[in-house]
């Protein structure tokens, strides 16, 4: 299991790399234990990858669905090689470690071990890695669209790193581009030009007081959140800029329409372009994910927590790839090793120790479901 993690650390899936050399490590180790596997490849070096335990049927499936990319090690320096998989003191580091190939080793060897103990298993287990949750989600809706035979499903676990916390809600998040046009002029006579950014200053001083939301909560998760958390206009200090752009990052709570949202601040900036006939801006989506809400009163959540003695589920404000998954129709739990704290993090690390307990509870789970 360590050197899985290590060979999977050492694999670099960040956003310059891809996910194909990860795709790899994990269907090596699948087909170790002679479990059906393979790997999805798309421009060039982009990767699902898919494995499968088949049985009779006779109950309903699981899946497992993990992202096997890793945002970059950023530019603080750290102790050690982020991609060295380094055991240290109880622990492998790296990037991803935690967020989240600590979780697909724990998932994978769980059910290797279970294939080379010879359990009967009565339903089957679908394995799968995607590519791009860091950024677009790319591979899990690749994934679900090209899921044309599937079982059955009890419900869908996703390893995240949660501390061992049954995560059954989280918020979405919508990601907005504002950008706002004008025309250069010479620095000595500006008035001939229009300041593009004094037009973003003019959206910026009136659009957290637009979207107040405070007035929309949730009992677990609280209320959503707007920040501008990019900007970018300007080219030299002597030419009135023609354009500026900023970068918005909302996160919704269950049953917020983002379409709506969307609609919301166009005719915000259709109400700023009415009070001045220079003003121009325009908005488009980057990223949108729904929030995810599973019933923890259903079927599928009380058996888990029977199955791991964790009788409590909680709400998260993070975001993952769950709700790409809401089309297939079964419920869904976040539920993996690691440290949250530690996601993103300079000197990322997972203790071997929440390794071997993860490979524990998803056999727990995987025995209570599918014997």
């Amino acid at each position: 299991m360590k050197e899985f993690l290590k060979k999977l650390i050492q694999a670099d899936s960040g956003p310059e790399a891809g996910e194909l050399e990860a795709s790899g490590v994990i269907q090596e180790a699948f087909e170790g234990y002679g479990i059906e596997c393979a790997t999805d490849v798309w421009d060039s070096n982009r990767a699902n990858v898919v494995a499968r335990i088949r049985t009779s049927g006779r109950k309903k499936g699981l899946m497992i669905v993990c992202h096997h990319d890793v945002v970059s090690p950023g530019n603080v320096p750290w102790d050690h090689d982020p991609f060295s998989g380094l055991e240290l003191d109880g622990a492998i580091y790296g990037r991803g470690a935690t967020d989240m190939k600590g979780g697909i080793v724990a998932a994978a060897t769980a059910m290797g071990q279970l294939v080379s103990e010879g359990v009967v298993l009565q339903g089957d287990i679908i394995f799968a890695a995607t590519a791009g949750e860091e950024t677009d989600s790319c591979g899990v809706e690749r994934f679900v669209k090209n899921s044309t035979d599937l079982p059955d499903l009890a419900g869908i676990l996703i390893p995240e790193p949660t501390g061992f916390d049954l995560i059954n809600a989280h918020r979405g998040l919508l990601w907005l581009e504002i950008s706002t046009t004008g025309k250069t002029a010479h620095g000595s006579q500006a008035h001939l030009g229009v300041n593009a950014i004094g037009g973003m200053a003019r959206v910026l001083n009136r659009l957290e007081t637009a979207f107040d939301f405070s007035t929309v909560t949730h009992p677990a998760l609280g209320t959503g959140s707007l920040s501008v958390n990019t900007i970018a206009g300007g080219k030299a200090l002597n030419v009135v800029p023609d354009f500026c752009c900023v970068g918005v990052d909302i996160r919704t709570l269950p049953g917020q329409d983002h379409q709506a949202l969307m609609t919301q601040v166009q005719d915000f900036l259709d109400t700023l372009a009415k009070e001045d006939v220079q003003f121009r801006a325009d908005v488009t989506i980057r990223r949108s994910v729904a929030a995810l809400e599973t019933d923890s009163h259903c079927r599928f959540v009380q058996d888990v927590c029977h199955a791991t003695d964790i009788h409590a589920v909680k709400a998260v404000g993070f975001t993952t790839d769950a709700p790409s998954l809401t089309p297939l129709g079964v419920p869904i739990l976040v539920f993996g090793p690691g440290d949250g704290a530690m996601c993103h993090k300079p000197n990322e690390f997972i203790r071997i120790m929440d390794l071997e307990q993860g490979v524990a509870y998803y056999k727990q789970i995987i025995r209570a479901f599918l014997t």
